[in-house]
């Protein structure tokens, strides 16, 4: 087996909009070590990270985090070891816009 080391993925999402930051390819697995969550606006936001098992909608079961809030000008670091398979999603939501996620691990091949 191969593991690439990466980002995982990174997004700027529209405020209130679910958006889907990493989906893991078909075939492979991944480990999500890190997620970090920087805000950008100019007020505080609230925000929320989903897991999705084989890119279903997301419900009140797959948040790791729900509403959590992050103050202007700060970032937060979630270090996890989530493990995924192949198709499964990491999706995000901020209340505000200028929300940056980005999403740090590796893909096992």
């Amino acid at each position: 087996m191969t593991t690439a080391y990466k980002v995982l993925g990174q997004s700027n999402p529209t405020a209130a909009t679910v958006t889907t930051l990493y989906t893991v390819p078909a075939g492979n697995a991944a480990v999500v070590s890190s997620i970090a969550i920087s805000n950008q606006h100019t007020a505080n936001s609230n925000v929320s990270i989903a897991i999705c098992v084989a890119n279903a909608a997301v419900g009140t079961s797959n948040y790791i985090v729900k509403d959590a809030l992050i103050t202007t000008n700060d970032t937060i670091f979630l270090t996890l070891g989530v493990t995924m398979a192949a198709t499964d999603t990491i999706r995000i939501n901020a209340s505000t816009a200028n929300i940056g996620f980005s999403a740090f691990g590796s893909e096992i091949y």
